[in-house]
């Protein structure tokens, strides 16, 4: 096999085909190293690698005309970006398990601002399904919904209960005291 290396190279002669040959070696032989291949297989992959690397040797000489102006698409909607084990950011396309406030920062965005953005309700868990879930199971294992119900109540109560004195009452108050 290394005759047929040295004398395609002699055939095609120029140094970028010599390295391309090199890595196109280098790759096969990690491939035999993971798996056992047939001298058939490894022609064929040592074939097929330098023709892939050959063609994006030639397509790395082609310009990318990329227009500023176009605005970033999107193929995912909204409400298809939150899925069951996945966040998809709408901004970057990145998948996370929850858009942290710190990666929408890298955005200038916070959770309020990207949500209104992307026309989500604001009450969304910028989260995975399957966490949000989690967290709602956890919370009620520990007795959040009850605790909250007496929370509520409580307050219920005191907002019956006489008024406190109000802000500016305190404030005449202490103006009066410092007065004197």
């Amino acid at each position: 096999m290394t005759e047929a290396i040295h004398l395609n190279q002699s055939q095609r002669g120029g140094s970028v085909e010599k390295s391309l040959i090199e890595m196109a070696v280098e790759l096969v032989q990690a491939q035999c190293v993971s798996k056992n291949m047939t001298t058939e297989e490894i022609t064929q992959s040592l074939q097929g690698i330098f023709k892939t690397l050959h063609n994006l040797q030639q397509d790395k000489g082609r310009e990318l005309v990329i227009e500023d102006d176009m605005p970033a698409t999107t193929t995912l909607s909204p409400e298809g970006s939150i899925q069951q084990h996945k966040v998809t950011c709408l901004e970057c396309g990145e998948e996370f398990k929850m858009l942290s406030s710190k990666h929408l920062r890298s955005h200038d965005l916070n959770g309020r601002q990207y949500r209104r953005k992307w026309g989500l309700p604001l009450r969304q868990p910028l989260c995975a399904r399957e966490l949000s879930e989690r967290r709602k199971k956890a919370g009620k294992a520990r007795g959040l919904p009850e605790n909250l119900r007496k929370v509520i109540a409580a307050r219920g109560k005191s907002a019956k209960t006489p008024s406190q004195p109000s802000a500016t009452i305190l404030r005449k108050a202490a103006g009066s005291i410092n007065e004197e």
